[in-house]
C-alpha cells in the first residue's frame, strides 16, 4: 500500500465509507452521523429493499458478511471503513466474516479503517467467546495492513432504553440490569460513540491506536439510579439483575445463541475480577480524540421515555 493511501482525509473533505453493522443500533448511529457530515455511507443487508431500516443518504448492497463477492462489492471505490460485527459469537463464521473484510479493504485500498469491538477485552484470553472473537477479529484487520483504529467501549446508555428495561423503569422506578451496583462504569451512548468512530477515522496520528472510550463519569449503580431520578423527575433506584432473567429477556429479542452470547460477557463482568473491563480512563481516550462525551444525565433527560410507559403524562419526549 502507498503512503498516500496511508494518509487520512482531513475532517473537511467528504469520505467514501463503507459501515459494516450499519443496520444495527450502534452502527446505525455511526451512518446517521456521518451522512449528516457530508459523508457518502455504504452498507450490506440481506433484507429486501422495503424491509430494510430507515438509513436516508446511506446506500445499500444486497448480500452478507459471509458473501465473499457481495463485501467486495460493498468496499469498491471507498476510501475509509468502519465496522462492527454482529452479535455473533462461533469462531469460525466470525473468522470467516473479519477475514472476507480484511481481504476487500485491503483491495480496495482503504486509507484507515475503524473497528468498534463493542467490548472492552481483558488482558489475557478467556473462555468467554464474546470477547475472544472480537480479539481475534482485531487481530485478522490488523493483519490486514490497511491502518487501524481500535475502539473498546464499555457498557452502553441505550442498552438501558429497551423493551426489557423500559417499563419496569419508567412506571415502577426499577432500573434492573445484569452488573453489581458497586461496579463503577462508564456509561457511553450509541450518540457518543458515533463521535469517537469519526474522531478516529479523520484524527491525524490515530492510526494503529487502541482507545478505551469511555462515558463522561464512572457511575454505580447508586450513581446511575440518581441519574435517572434526576433525568426522568421520578424516582429510580438500582438492581442488580441476575444473569439468567437478563437471558431469557434478550432471547426474545436477539434468539437464544446471541443472548447466551452477549449474556456470557455479562457474567464474565458480574464476577468482578477485571474492573478496568467497566471503568473509565480518566478521558484520555476522549481527549485522545478530542471528543467530550456527554454527561449521563443529558442523554436520560432526551430520550422518549414515554413510549414504554403506561402512565407517560410527566415523562420526557
Amino acid at each position: 500500500m502507498s503512503n498516500e493511501n496511508a494518509v487520512p482525509a482531513p475532517a473537511s473533505r467528504p469520505m467514501r465509507v463503507a459501515v459494516v453493522g450499519a443496520t444495527g443500533f450502534q452502527g446505525g448511529a455511526v451512518a446517521r452521523l456521518l451522512v449528516a457530515r457530508g459523508h457518502r455511507v455504504r452498507t450490506l443487508s440481506r433484507r429486501p429493499a422495503g424491509d430494510r431500516p430507515p438509513l436516508p443518504g446511506a446506500d445499500f448492497v444486497s448480500g452478507g458478511l459471509a458473501d465473499e463477492g457481495a463485501v467486495g462489492r460493498l468496499f469498491e471505490g471507498v476510501t475509509h471503513a468502519v465496522v462492527t460485527m454482529p452479535l455473533l459469537y462461533d469462531t469460525e463464521r466470525v473468522r470467516r466474516y473479519a477475514s472476507n473484510i480484511a481481504r476487500a479493504a485491503r483491495a480496495a485500498g482503504v486509507r484507515r479503517m475503524v473497528f468498534n469491538a463493542n467490548t472492552r477485552l481483558p488482558q489475557e484470553p478467556t473462555e468467554v467467546p464474546a470477547f475472544e472473537t472480537r480479539r481475534m477479529t482485531e487481530t485478522v484487520l490488523r493483519g490486514s495492513g490497511v491502518p487501524l483504529v481500535v475502539l473498546r467501549p464499555p457498557v452502553y446508555l441505550d442498552n438501558l432504553f429497551s423493551p426489557w428495561n423500559g417499563p419496569s423503569l419508567v412506571d415502577e422506578g426499577i432500573l434492573a440490569y445484569p452488573l453489581p451496583a458497586s461496579a463503577p462504569v462508564a456509561w457511553l451512548s450509541h450518540e457518543d460513540l458515533a463521535e469517537a468512530v469519526h474522531a478516529a477515522l479523520v484524527r491525524e496520528g490515530a492510526e494503529g491506536g487502541v482507545f478505551d472510550i469511555g462515558g463522561a463519569a464512572t457511575l454505580t449503580g447508586a450513581d446511575l439510579a440518581e441519574v435517572f431520578t434526576r433525568g426522568l423527575g421520578r424516582p429510580v433506584r438500582y438492581v442488580p439483575l441476575r444473569p439468567e432473567l437478563f437471558e431469557r429477556a434478550l432471547a426474545r429479542l436477539l434468539g437464544p445463541d446471541a443472548a447466551a452470547g452477549v449474556t456470557g460477557l455479562y457474567r464474565h463482568l458480574a464476577a468482578g475480577s477485571d474492573p478496568l473491563l467497566l471503568a473509565g480512563d480518566d478521558g484520555m481516550a476522549a481527549e485522545a480524540l478530542g471528543i467530550t462525551p456527554a454527561e449521563a444525565v443529558t442523554w436520560v433527560a432526551t430520550q422518549p421515555w414515554r413510549v414504554w410507559s403506561n402512565d407517560p403524562e410527566d415523562l420526557p419526549g
